[in-house]
């Protein structure tokens, strides 16, 4: 009786446009639950990887589970976007929640990798709908000075859950069984019941007015950013594998280019029926912002994705243990996101963030520049990572309230998927960039690295000492060093041989790690820099003060 009280009081206030606080913390729950699914299920399966393709037989295929995830996400967030525009946001997102706990389910019981590559597809299916839609909703029933408060929760969950993937994929993996099925199927078994309670209170609680906006869809729009996005995507996922310059790889170049050539083509023909409008390009805040995002997508992942490895080979933590070591830099994209969306939404100023998160996270990565070497404390670290999360706690949510705030209601949904969209692209690409430079220099920094007097000394000392010579977890190591400095080499295949043993044995290995993500950090500042440059152009639009949906319902006349 009482939650259909609470269903009918929703409805009434969908009608008006405006939602108690308490309805809209009911509705944000169930949101804020389906895109920590969707964001931990980016980052879950990298820990608990080699165990789950050691069970399935197919460690060759392994990287192919989290392209096919995050090929079907990026391509599929602005389609969302505009259908949710064209036919409302609630069906798009339970039909996206419906489509995750499908892949969801039927990813825990593969029998092979190709089988797991084909169910994650259908995963970042439903997930393009889950990072997309959350904050479009937002944005329909919370006006944009309030938004802020409200998306930075949103936010937090996502930087949170994704540093948290690590740490759940790792413990499930070495899990073994629990109730009779293997401990990693969990890694995607344990979405069904959030995901069941998220779509329970997103039918009950979530009634957004909409009116119906007859215009055609963008099928060869939709079409052509496959052929964009697909290839550029592949290239920058497996080009390591590839080559860079191998055949394939420059296939993979004219097929992008040629899809983004035909894209921007049509899409001027379509004109407001498009998948993304090129018309909000028109608007100077819209579009700069975009290219803010994009350029913040790829020197975000610069620290977030070379800091995890760092703590593991450097300071030999597991998967499990690096996503906790991470928490730092979560504590400051939380304690970021928060704060500047309560100012934003006391002060209804946002640019100040822009400007001030793009120079806290220039700072933390030269910090990192400055202060880290193969001896320095973890707790040394954790300062720039704190920095590092400050930085990007500003930014992501700016980036979205400034483009939602500077776009008409009816284009809420497009402008909210094109945030999402360019920042995934710049992360990717990002990803791409710094994994290539990092393995791409660690060989020869290591190599380097044997012919400093600290290292030679070292080894030496550890080669002539019988307790070290004995001890079983130092010998695959030996074997490894008899090749010389050749040995550097062998990191970028597998580091586990670096697990427990001689400090002194892995001192070149480390200094050459380190020295190669010092390589990662001076690239990325420059990015970051370039995104400092590009804040100082952003002008700042009046946060209006009525959400969209309040918008839709004064237009017709039915606000009261």
């Amino acid at each position: 009786m009482a939650t259909n009280t609470s269903r009918d009081a929703a409805k009434k206030a969908a009608q008006s446009g405006t939602m108690t606080p308490k309805q809209i913390w009911i509705v944000l729950i169930g949101l804020m639950s389906g895109m920590f699914l969707a964001a931990l299920d980016q980052s879950v399966v990298g820990a608990a990887m080699r165990t789950i393709a050691d069970d399935l037989g197919g460690l060759s295929l392994q990287a192919w589970a989290t392209t096919a995830y995050l090929i079907t996400s990026t391509v599929s967030t602005p389609i969302y976007g505009k259908l949710g525009d064209i036919f409302g946001r609630r069906p798009l997102f339970i039909v996206g929640i419906v489509i995750f706990i499908i892949g969801s389910a039927t990813a825990g019981f593969a029998t092979s990798m190709f089988e797991l590559a084909a169910f994650r597809a259908l995963q970042g299916l439903g997930a393009g709908g889950l990072f997309s839609l959350a904050l479009t909703i937002v944005a329909d029933i919370v006006p944009p000075k309030e938004r802020a408060k409200y998306q930075g929760m949103f936010l937090a969950v996502f930087g949170t859950s994704s540093v948290l993937g690590p740490v759940i994929g790792g413990a499930f993996a070495g899990a073994g069984e629990f109730l009779f099925i293997d401990g990693w199927r969990w890694i995607f078994l344990m979405n069904l019941p959030i995901g069941a309670v998220s779509l329970f209170m997103v039918i009950t609680f979530l009634h957004v007015p909409h009116t119906p906006q007859p215009q055609k869809i963008d099928w060869w729009g939709a079409t052509t950013i496959v052929l964009a996005v697909v290839p550029i995507l592949l290239v920058a996922e497996q080009g390591r594998e590839w080559g860079w310059g191998s055949p394939l790889s420059i296939a993979m170049y004219v097929t992008g280019v040629f899809g983004i050539v035909s894209f921007i083509m049509i899409e001027k023909r379509m004109g407001s029926a498009a998948l993304i409008p090129l018309s909000l390009f028109k608007n100077a805040t819209f579009a700069r912002t975009q290219v803010l995002g994009f350029i913040m997508g790829i020197g975000m992942f610069g620290g977030m994705i070379v800091l995890p490895l760092i703590i593991q080979v450097v300071y030999g933590a597991s998967p499990t243990q690096a996503g906790l070591l991470m928490l730092p830099m979560v504590a400051g994209m939380m304690t970021a996101t928060i704060v500047s969306g309560r100012v934003m939404s006391a002060t209804g100023k946002y640019r100040i963030f822009f400007n001030t998160g793009t120079a806290v996270l220039f700072f933390g990565y030269l910090y990192m520049l400055l202060m880290m070497n193969a001896s320095t404390p973890i707790w040394v670290i954790s300062i720039g990572m704190i920095l590092i999360g400050l930085g990007l706690g500003q930014l992501m949510q700016t980036t979205m309230v400034a483009s939602q705030n500077s776009v008409a209601g009816k284009d809420i949904g497009v402008a909210t998927s094109s945030v999402t969209f360019f920042r995934q692209m710049g992360g990717t690409l990002g990803v791409a960039v710094f994994m290539s430079i990092l393995f791409g220099t660690v060989g020869e920094k290591i190599s380097g690295a044997f012919t400093r007097a600290d290292v030679t000394q070292g080894l030496a000392s550890a080669t002539s000492d019988p307790s070290v010579l004995n001890d079983p977890a130092n010998q695959a190591i030996l074997g490894i060093l008899q090749s010389g400095p050749a040995a550097g080499d062998q990191i970028t295949l597998d580091s586990s041989f670096m697990i427990g043993a001689d400090e002194r044995l892995t001192l070149p290995f480390r200094i050459g790690f380190v020295e190669s993500s010092l390589t990662v950090f001076f690239v990325a500042i420059f990015f970051v820099a370039a995104a400092f440059v590009v804040s100082w152009f952003i002008k700042e639009i009046p946060l209006r003060e009525k959400s969209a949906s309040q918008e839709a319902a004064d237009a017709a006349g039915m606000s009261h």
